[in-house]
């Protein structure tokens, strides 16, 4: 009887931390694995947005002949943001700074469009315009939606990643943070300001 104790002290004493140390890392796969699934659905939204800019530049081009390098530069960034994304890592801190970059820089050229496209009355009552205006503020909705539920899953991973004990077990296997897909034009943390 004492015998059978022993055995199982001995052996509750060595399967106890590697059922901990297991569950530990099952959970940083768990966490690294949602913030991988966040970063595809942010993914999905980027490719919707820029699958929709061709179609904006050609209802925009017929009405705003005058303003070719304004279409040019969306043409520009679109492909700079398509390159960006589909090179993103969301695990690769430098990856994830070019394509918050690439998509800034194409926010900030179809402002200009949109703002330009006011001086055209015929093209602002234009169905086709109108509906694709319509999909990309849906889509940059979305976005913004998944970009939010990314960062909360980086969070949680990264928080998962510094916290004792399994700050011990992401070190010995190689876990490294992952990077937030974060505003890096201050001007998209300003307020809007409306004129009448």
């Amino acid at each position: 009887m004492n015998t059978l104790i022993i055995i199982l002290v001995i052996a509750a004493v060595i399967l106890l931390p590697v059922i901990f140390v297991i569950g530990l890392y099952n959970g940083l796969v768990k966490l690294r694995n949602r913030y991988k699934n966040a970063f595809a659905q942010i993914d999905v939204q980027l490719k919707r947005r820029h699958d929709l800019i061709p179609n904006l530049v050609e209802t925009v081009k017929t009405y705003m002949t005058h303003e070719r390098e304004t279409l040019e530069a969306v043409i520009t960034a679109r492909n700079a943001a398509t390159s960006a994304r589909e090179g993103a890592n969301p695990g690769d801190a430098a990856s994830m700074s070019n394509l918050a970059e690439a998509e800034n820089g194409l926010g900030g050229v179809l402002g200009r469009l949109f703002a330009l496209s006011e001086n055209y009355p015929d093209l602002r009552s234009n169905q086709n315009m109108l509906q694709l205006q319509e999909e990309l503020t849906s889509t940059e909705s979305k976005v913004a939606f998944s970009r939010q539920s990314y960062n909360d899953a980086v969070m949680h991973f990264n928080n998962k990643l510094e916290m004792f004990p399994s700050n011990l077990i992401a070190n010995m296997f190689n876990f490294v943070p992952a990077t937030m897909f974060e505003v890096s034009d201050e001007s998209e943390r300003e307020s809007v300001k409306v004129k009448f």
